[in-house]
């Protein structure tokens, strides 16, 4: 069961946030300034951007600073979490927001560019970066702890043109669920995590695609006032909208065949990303 929404949970705590310098990741960052944190650290392979919005936050006296960090290689992110270390300590709370899509076919897929590297950031580096952090985060119980991980609703349902999102999102979701389970099995209940699931966002990412039946692509700041709320509460998931809880459902009574239709045919799923464009690069 989720705990109680604790107002404290930010208040005086220190944030890291990995993809900080626009979109989501932003907002996250702003989010946790008006919290209350003590300190945030704005993680993102934008440096310019990254340090102009570290500038803007610290001017409300909140200790905000940016790294330059290259998510997609384990080498840069400890290098990183050992300034973040130096400068501010460990995190609190630990937002694992990074991640990019590639729509196309599986086979118009570049090895390296595209799967790889959506593997690698959208997946193994919330791995990797949790990893770093974690042994302290169990060892302080000084205060409790969050762990924020913004998975996809492509990770609950398969979707043409989106296999290797997909499959990162996939992957995303069954660690992230089962490290939640791990720790309140070892009784490390002052951590919670939270994997959060939405449908479309227009942030840009998913520029072109258009959500299925009865599901608007939400705001932003939708995303991450629901997300945002769920972690502070301590919820396991966070689905939105109600459509993606209910196609996960619906996708679990039906045999295969038949979701099939009705996701094509009814609720145009599997046409959502037939116009994606995606974020000019």
């Amino acid at each position: 069961m989720p705990q109680p929404l604790s107002a404290d949970v930010v208040r005086g705590a220190s944030v890291l946030i990995s993809g900080a310098a626009r979109g989501m990741g932003e907002l996250y960052a702003r989010r946790a300034v008006a919290a209350g944190a003590t300190s945030v650290a704005l993680w993102d392979i934008d440096e310019v951007a990254a340090t102009a919005l570290a500038a803007e936050l610290a001017a409300s006296g909140v200790d905000v600073r940016a790294y330059r960090v290259d998510v997609s290689q384990l080498e840069d992110i400890r290098r990183a979490a050992d300034l973040v270390r130096a400068d501010l300590g460990v995190p609190d709370v630990l937002i694992n927001n990074a991640g990019i899509v590639r729509g196309a076919p599986f086979w118009e897929h570049d090895p390296e560019r595209d799967i790889e590297a959506t593997m690698r950031i959208n997946t193994l580096a919330a791995m990797w970066l949790t990893r770093e952090f974690l042994p302290e985060m169990i060892a302080d119980r000084a205060r409790e702890k969050r762990i924020l991980n913004i998975a996809s609703a492509a990770g609950t349902l398969a979707n043409p043109n989106m296999s290797v999102y997909a499959a990162s999102k996939w992957a995303m979701i069954g660690w992230s669920d089962s490290l939640r389970l791990e720790l309140r099995r070892n009784g490390h209940r002052h951590i919670a995590v939270t994997t959060f699931c939405p449908s479309y966002v227009s942030t840009g990412m998913f520029e072109g695609a258009r959500g299925p039946l009865m599901t608007p692509i939400m705001t932003p700041r939708q995303a991450t006032a629901a997300a945002w709320n769920g972690m502070r509460r301590g919820a396991p998931f966070v689905l939105r909208p109600w459509t993606v809880k209910f196609a996960m459902a619906l996708r679990g009574v039906l045999p295969t065949r038949g979701w099939d239709v009705v996701a094509d045919k009814v609720f145009h799923v599997y046409s959502s990303m037939d116009h994606f464009t995606g974020r000019r690069r």
